[in-house]
């Protein structure tokens, strides 16, 4: 039972992380009229984003893991005729949100942050394209999370 709530917990969580940094953050940095100011409250906002998308993924599937173990228990020989192509297409989805949520956090976040601390110069432009390719991450990684969540609400029914 505690593994459910803590898969339901690091679910919203990590929801309303892709969700918040989609309608809140990138909204108000595009608002900003100083790139210095962008760049600045980017940087703030994906230091505190990152590691909590990330954590909340890495949790996430690891209680889907155990959750898993327990189903195939469960089931036994006919847990494969049972779940076998909406375990197969979940897990498929799941690896894709993984792939690009990583991507997002540590490929572009990441990487932008470390620059910025690291005193690297950066123009409009620079910005402007960092904010573009994290809007298209996020646009993979909805629709790929919202897939995951209903074939695996598919394996509960």
């Amino acid at each position: 039972m505690l593994n459910s709530w803590l898969h339901l917990v690091a679910l919203v969580v990590y929801l309303g992380a892709v969700f918040g940094f989609w309608f809140v953050l990138l909204p108000i940095v595009r608002s900003l009229q100083s790139h210095e100011t962008r760049a600045h409250l980017l940087a703030r906002g994906l230091k505190f984003y990152n590691p909590l998308q990330v954590g909340a993924l890495g949790i996430l599937l690891f209680s889907g893991a155990f959750q898993l173990t327990e189903l195939k228990a469960a089931y036994r020989e006919t847990f494969v005729q049972q779940l076998g192509y909406a375990l197969g297409v979940k897990l498929s989805l799941a690896f894709l949100v993984v792939l690009f949520s990583v991507y997002q956090s540590m490929g572009i976040g990441h990487r932008f942050v470390k620059r910025f601390e690291g005193g690297e110069p950066l123009d409009e432009q620079e910005i402007d394209r960092v904010l573009r390719r994290l809007t298209s991450a996020n646009w993979l990684i909805v629709p790929l999370a919202l897939m995951t969540l209903w074939f695996g609400l598919r394996l509960r029914g």
